[in-house]
């Protein structure tokens, strides 16, 4: 599903496609040169989302891909981290590493009732290492 800019930020898929992921079509698509930008909920109304265990991925674990024209892609996870998003690092987290890789983001740390959304967003950063 692709997804584009809200208000300077990637907008999410609806939060009815909880269990859908969104690309960031105005960058690389998974596989190209650059990083693709993959982005989807936490949890919804109804429960976890497409993303509640995202947290949970280290260093080492594989991420498969399947792009809509059909190519299967493998990325390794080098690393996961967690910004505010009031700090959120967009010049690293978008930055063209000059090799193709993977950004899967969503929301995570405290929810703020006031605002309805979580404080945090988590990153897992993923170099490709295979395709078909």
């Amino acid at each position: 599903m692709p997804v584009g800019f809200e208000e300077g930020r990637i907008a999410s898929p609806p939060l009815s496609a909880s269990q859908r992921v969104g690309w960031f079509s105005m960058g690389p698509k998974p596989g190209a040169t650059g990083a693709a930008i993959l982005v989807g909920h936490y949890d919804s109304t109804t429960g976890p989302a497409v993303f509640y265990r995202l947290s949970e991925l280290r260093p080492g674990r594989l991420i498969y891909v399947t792009r809509k024209d059909g190519l299967r892609l493998r990325f390794r996870v080098t690393r996961k981290a967690t910004y505010p998003k009031d700090d959120f690092p967009g010049r690293e987290v978008y930055a063209d590493p000059g090799r193709p890789e993977l950004r899967l983001i969503t929301c995570s740390g405290a929810f703020d009732t006031s605002t309805r959304h979580y404080v945090d967003n988590t990153v897992v950063y993923a170099t490709l290492i295979g395709k078909g």
